[in-house]
């Protein structure tokens, strides 16, 4: 899959988007920037091989967006991660771990404390086509996070330049029945808007089942899960194949595996696959939304939060057909505005709500109070 960079319509010269690498190896930091370089409206403004380095460059370049390993030593990552934000609020930061549960649970709690997304850094012992799908990822990620800054900055005045035109306003109607399944797919920023709506949801929760496609690589899952079963105090668990769907259980997709829905002889129940990535994604929001559609039709719910792609939206039309609610969150509250934004520019919302109305919207709906 090739990168494009974002575009920007604003007049003059194109103002690149200011990097900081920070990793201990002098090959990792020389590799990634040279990436980065060569990626289109970026420049690498400093590199760093520690935290407390990183902190006093931070203060000096003003970054915008931060590649943050997170083993380094002097100060590590999670160490580094609230000074840097300190030093450079504006920043955003990306952190970079190896690929192990330790460095997920790490990664996890970089989340939390104001990182905007992660990436698993390859091991020498995997696929040689590893280091290529490591470049195509943070590619993937750095043109997201400059399409959605380009999108929040004023456009200059210009004769002829036209602005992105407005998202259209929903148009659909929510369903009158009752939901009996809430369907929630996300991306970058994921995790905590997650959170959020599940926190929000509160004992709602034990009166629906939850099943969440996060784009996650593996082990990154089960640790997810096991976070939100810690801070929602109910049962939630990376989902395995066959798993009955019963209201009160959180089932995350697990990494690397599609996770969609099986009618079975009227118990529905969870159907994980090795089916090829859709969107470029596996797990695919797609995949669960289009199987959710067959088996709970209009009975079912699906929130679309903040994320890169287009992922949900095929599946989001499934649902819509089949006469089940939509929703997406707005512009202003995600980091990336790529999924929910794709789902409402094809019609397919019924509504388009900051991050912190999602929770009682759904509670309306579950509840039967809704309009």
């Amino acid at each position: 899959m090739s990168v494009k960079p974002p575009t920007r319509s604003v007049s003059g010269p194109e103002q690149p988007i200011r990097v900081m690498v920070v990793d201990d190896s002098a090959v990792i930091r020389g590799m990634i920037a040279r990436w980065v370089g060569e990626a289109g409206p970026f420049e690498v403004v400093c590199t760093a091989s520690n935290g407390r380095m990183a902190v006093d460059m931070a203060e000096r370049h003003k970054p915008e967006i931060v590649l943050l390993d997170i083993e380094m030593p002097e100060v590590d990552g999670l160490a580094a991660l609230p000074l840097l934000l300190k030093a450079h609020p504006a920043s955003k930061v990306i952190v970079i771990s190896t690929l192990t549960k330790r460095n997920a649970q790490v990664s996890l709690k970089c989340l939390s404390l104001g990182a905007v997304d992660y990436l698993a850094k390859p091991e020498s012992a995997r696929a040689a086509d590893a280091a290529a799908l490591f470049r195509r990822d943070l590619l993937e990620k750095l043109c997201a996070l400059s399409a959605a800054k380009a999108r929040q900055t004023p456009a200059a005045p210009a004769t002829g330049v036209m602005s992105a035109p407005a998202a259209p306003a929903p148009s659909l109607r929510p369903g009158h029945v009752r939901p009996k399944c809430l369907l929630i797919g996300s991306s970058t920023g994921g995790p905590r808007a997650v959170e959020r709506v599940l926190q929000d949801l509160g004992p709602t929760l034990t009166r629906i089942p939850v099943l969440i496609v996060q784009h996650m690589p593996p082990m990154f899952t089960a640790v997810f899960a096991e976070h939100l079963q810690t801070l929602l105090s109910l049962p939630c668990r990376e989902a395995k194949d066959g798993d009955a769907i019963v209201a009160g259980t959180v089932l995350v997709a697990p990494g690397g595996r599609h996770m969609g829905v099986n009618a079975g002889s009227g118990n529905p129940a969870v159907r994980l696959n090795d089916d090829p990535p859709e969107n470029f994604c596996r797990p695919a929001v797609d995949v669960l939304f289009r199987e959710a559609a067959s088996v709970f039709g209009a009975s079912a719910v699906a929130v679309v939060l903040t994320g890169m792609g287009s992922d949900g939206t095929v599946g989001a039309r499934h649902l819509v057909q089949a006469g089940a609610t939509v929703m997406a969150q707005d512009e202003a509250s995600s980091i990336v505005w790529g999924m929910p934004g794709s789902v409402v520019r094809a019609g397919l919302a019924h509504d388009v709500l900051p991050l912190d109305t999602i929770g009682q919207s759904l509670k309306s709906l579950i509840a039967g109070t809704s309009r």
